[in-house]
């Protein structure tokens, strides 16, 4: 069982910047993929970034070259650096986890609780 835990959304103004973090805890394998989705109101839960830990990299199209994931594999942490945020980035952020093995998934899918990042003036 892994165990999740988000920090560090709010409110910020466009063109701004936010760093969420999200601590994994209990037993984590090599090939446990971390990353974060976000949801707006409305809206499916869509992809933001993904990592392996071996630093392998996916983002999705809204948030390339304004995100960036990044993982400390000793600390069981990701984080994401958001830079030049955007009104349509503000949704609840998920941080997930998951065993996979050539891009499939092969165990359970970990969730967290969710944070709130608020892109307004």
């Amino acid at each position: 069982q892994v165990q999740l835990v988000e920090s560090g959304g709010g409110l910020v103004q466009p063109g701004g910047s936010l760093r969420l973090s999200c601590v994994a805890s209990g037993t984590i394998s090599s090939i446990f993929v971390m990353g974060w989705y976000r949801q707006a109101p409305g809206k499916q839960r869509e992809l933001v970034a993904a990592i392996t830990s071996g630093g392998i990299t996916n983002y999705g199209d809204a948030v390339k070259g304004r995100f960036t994931i990044s993982r400390d594999n000793g600390k069981s942490t990701v984080y994401l650096q958001m830079n030049s945020l955007k009104p349509e980035d503000t949704a609840v952020y998920y941080c997930n986890g998951e065993d996979r093995r050539w891009g499939v998934r092969v165990g359970p899918a970990y969730w967290g609780q969710g944070t709130q990042v608020t892109v307004s003036s």
